[in-house]
């Protein structure tokens, strides 16, 4: 069993577990395999073996293909969401996107990928929080479109596209 078919397990048992002083202790222990899980996704083990992550190999599709990159939680799954209707999990916490999620647009007889990467972070092309698994599958797009949060000051944003430029152009 995969590690996000554990997760899905987990979220599954808690949706199911009333809440309650009695279940208090079982869904803290679920929330501690849950956080457990998704930190193991989110770094690969150091271990050898050329075993690739879940869900990062896409086949691609149609004419051409487009990376949607940026931090976490600024609106990239709710953009393919909205754009291609393929359903792309949406939370108010960070990194609820773990996996390369793909959709389609037709435009003007042309298919068009979309993929819905997860957010990189600092230290991403230094394979922190998957970033080289993110990075690699970003560079195999034809356009990369950089996703901003509006909110933030005009230099994080500044900051946030140089960094993700140099990280998809320059790789490892």
């Amino acid at each position: 069993m995969s590690v996000i078919q554990k997760i899905k397990e987990i979220e599954d048992e808690m949706a199911r577990t009333q809440k309650n002083k009695a279940t208090m202790g079982h869904l803290g222990m679920l929330k501690a395999k849950l956080a457990k899980l998704r930190r193991e996704l989110l770094e690969p083990s150091k271990g050898g073996g050329g075993g690739g992550g879940d869900g990062f190999d896409v086949n691609k599709v149609g004419d051409a293909r487009v990376g949607f990159v940026g931090f976490p939680s600024v609106g990239k799954s709710t953009l393919l969401t909205k754009l291609t209707g393929t359903f792309s999990e949406v939370a108010a916490y960070e990194f609820t996107t773990l996996t390369c999620v793909p959709g389609i647009v037709r435009y003007r007889g042309a298919k068009i990928q979309m993929l819905d990467l997860p957010g990189i972070i600092e230290g991403a092309k230094d394979g922190k929080g998957r970033g080289r698994q993110v990075i690699s599958t970003a560079r195999t797009c034809n356009l990369i479109l950089i996703v901003l949060d509006c909110l933030k000051p005009l230099t994080h944003k500044k900051v946030s596209t140089r960094r993700a430029l140099h990280a998809c152009a320059c790789g490892s």
